[in-house]
Formats: structure tokens, sequence, C-alpha cells
């Protein structure tokens, strides 16, 4: 049995009713056990899968899991206290940076593990080493994993397999990025406070759906002077219907004929309540994942987190992104660097978020060189272009005014003299 077959525990198990209805798998027992408790005082079921049909919900994951996912990941060495160095002849550079299972790229594997930290509290991955070296992470269902802390101080963990054995994992053996925690073992998801503001959403989503579908809102209505037959108004249905079916009829005005009117049906207040309240529902998902409002499409309070947008966006990398990027490098640090590699390290390239930027990104490509502290062989190489052909790339230019230099005027231009 393969290493996989045997992490899975084989075949699912499937029971079929008598009478050859639906087939019912071991995961929909399991699914169906897992929402028992799941319930809002909407009356509305919230799990993870489903709070990712909410628009707000699915956009905040995208982004944060896409900005983890995104950022170039760098695998460095100490060479001493003032020195690093890439690591790129480390299996953990290959791992992180190229391939980090057999069927992954890099960047779906953080993807993941990211979105399964935003919606369930923690992601898990089982480490397979060789030679004291990490040579892949393959993801876990967060869902079928058990975590203890023992007497001793040790963490213990038990994966169950699809066929409802269990095993044992040994903590070398797991890469465990937890989210905010409140026991400092186990990370909590944000699905799990937010449910009943999530499924009040839900709860609104489908009710406007069920409203629309039904055409419970009429927005006109036809008024007649007189009283009109039971001829008349099939007649008159009929008419309305082939007008509403569009195709030729699309676009062109309505003709009523024996003085009747049309008026308009304005919102009501129930109306005007519902949209107000699915508003302050996306702010409050946005509030809980600590995303700005703006970026998930709500731009009515741009500045709820600062002077404006920029404010806001500067917001969201200082306070919601460094924290998860900070997790990610901890954890690295921690589950992955053999204790013989103390000197390797892993860091997310945050310049890198200014890349759509380009204004942005050379006004500091610009301020490095002028302060030396870049020289321009090293801005090439973070716009991926190869150093200078003259060899002059690598010098670094001397600060201006007092910061460097023989003297505090060196920059300024000198007095004619007298010949």
């Amino acid at each position: 049995m393969g290493f996989f077959q045997w992490l899975q525990g084989g075949p699912k198990a499937a029971v079929q009713s008598a009478d050859g209805g639906r087939i019912v798998t071991a995961r929909d027992i399991e699914e169906a056990i897992r929402t028992a408790n799941t319930g809002t005082n909407a009356g509305v079921s919230v799990t993870p899968h489903s709070a990712m049909q909410v628009s707000a919900v699915y956009a905040c994951v995208r982004i944060i899991s896409g900005a983890v996912a995104n950022l170039p990941l760098h695998v460095k060495r100490r060479v001493s206290d003032k020195v690093r160095e890439d690591a790129a002849d480390t299996a953990l550079w290959t791992v992180l940076r190229r391939k980090p299972n057999g069927w992954q790229t890099p960047s779906q594997f953080r993807r993941q593990m990211q979105a399964q930290i935003l919606l369930r509290g923690n992601a898990y991955a089982i480490i397979a080493w060789s030679r004291n070296r990490v040579v892949s992470v393959v993801p876990l269902d967060p869902d079928r994993m058990e975590v203890k802390q023992a007497d001793s101080g040790e963490i213990q963990y038990t994966y169950t397999r699809r066929n409802g054995s269990r095993i044992g994992l040994p903590p070398r053996e797991v890469f465990h990025l937890v989210g905010m925690t409140l026991d400092g073992v186990t990370g909590v998801s944000p699905i799990t406070f937010a449910r009943e503001t999530i499924g009040l959403s839900m709860a609104q989503e489908r009710h406007g759906s069920t409203t629309f579908k039904n055409s419970a809102r009429p927005s006109m209505v036809l008024q007649h002077p007189a009283k009109i037959g039971s001829e008349g108004v099939e007649f008159l249905r009929a008419s309305l219907e082939n007008y509403r079916s569009g195709g030729e009829s699309e676009g062109k005005a309505l003709i009523l004929e024996e003085g009747m009117e049309a008026r308009p049906l304005s919102m009501t207040a129930e109306d005007a309540q519902w949209i107000e309240s699915r508003k302050f529902s996306r702010s409050d998902i946005a509030m809980f994942f600590g995303v700005p409002p703006h970026m998930i499409g709500d731009t009515e309070k741009s500045t709820s987190w600062g002077s404006g947008i920029e404010q806001q966006s500067i917001g969201f990398v200082t306070y919601t992104l460094e924290d998860h990027l900070t997790a990610w490098e901890e954890t690295i640090n921690r589950d992955l660097v053999a204790d013989d590699d103390s000197e390797i390290y892993a860091r997310f390239n945050r310049a890198a978020l200014v890349r759509g930027d380009m204004k942005t990104r050379w006004e500091s490509y610009v301020k490095g060189l002028q302060w030396g502290v870049m020289s321009p062989d090293e801005v090439r190489a973070l716009e991926d272009l190869n150093p200078r052909e003259d060899g002059e790339g690598g010098q670094y230019y001397d600060p201006p005014n007092t910061a460097g230099g023989d003297n505090g005027d060196s920059n300024e231009p000198e007095e004619p003299t007298a010949s």
C-alpha cells in the first residue's frame, strides 16, 4: 500500500438504501454530524463551505489567501551577523520555492493552507523527512485532525483517515499553522464567532432570491377607470406576457387602451431596510476578517480605517496581512528547519506588495539609491534584470548633503575663482 493510500485508509465506505436510492458515503455522514450544531438564530446552518457562498466571506478569503500565496517567499542563510545569502542549495528552498509535493505549486499550497486558517482556524500538512531534510509537505484535512496538549506540554496529533481509523502523528511530522488562538494550541476561525452575522447574510440572500423568483414585489400597477371583464383581463395578461418576454418587444413602449394608467411603485420601508441591513452585514463580515470594506466592493464608508482608501490599504498590510506572514515565517522556522540548520530561515519579500504600483516602487528605488542603501544591480535584480554590462552596477552612491561625503556641502556647486 502506498503512502497516500495508507494515509487515506483505503476506499470510502458507502451505504445504499434498499430501494436503490442515492448512495450515502461516509463523507456525507461525517458532514451531517459536523453541521449538526452550526445553526443560527436566522435559521441557516453556517459551515466553512456554506459560508464561502456569501460574497463578502469569499472576497475576504480570496484576498488574504491570494496575498500570502503570491508574495515571494525567500529561504535565507545567515553567513554572519550582518551578511545574508540565498539558500538555494537547500532541500527546504526546493520545497518552498519549487515543489512542495507531487501535484501542487508553491502558490497553490500556500493558498490552500491560508484558506484553511481563515475558514477553520488551523492548517495542517504532513512532513516527509529524508536524511534530516524536508522533501515534501502534504496538506491534511483540518476537520479530521485532533490536537491535544499532554500534561508534559507535548502536543499530540491524531488524524482520522477516511475509513474511520485513527493514527497518531508525532509533532516532528506535522506542519501546523495556527490562527488566532485562545488556548495556545489550536486556532479559532472567524466563522465560529461570525456565524450569526454570516447566517443573517445568507438568510437575507435567500429572502431576496425568493422574492424575485416569485415576483412578490411588483414594479408597477395598472389602473383602469372602469371595470373590465374576465375576457379583458385575460387579453391584458396575454399582452403583458408577450411584452415582458423580450425579443422584438425589448425596449419598446407599453401601449395602454381605454384610459388605463400605469403607476410605478416606490420602494417600501421594508425594502430599504433590507438593503441597508445587507450593507451592514457585508461591512461586519469584512471587520471579522480584518479586510478594509473597499477591498470587497463596499466603498460607501471609505474613510472608516483612515483618511482615505490609500490609508485603508496600508492598514490592511500592517495590521492584517503582517499577522499572517509572521505566522508563516515562524512556523516554517519551527517545523521545517532541521536543528542542525539553525542558520536557515524563511522570510517573505514584503516589498513585492507594491509591484502593482509602479510609481511607488520606483520612488522607493530612487531613495534607496540616493541614500546608498541599494546599488543599481540590486535594483535591477528586483526587477528581474541582469547586472549592468559595464560592471559598475555594484557601487553604492554617497548619501547627499550632511549624511556622507567629504564635507556637508559636497553637492553644492563651487564658487568660481578669479583668474
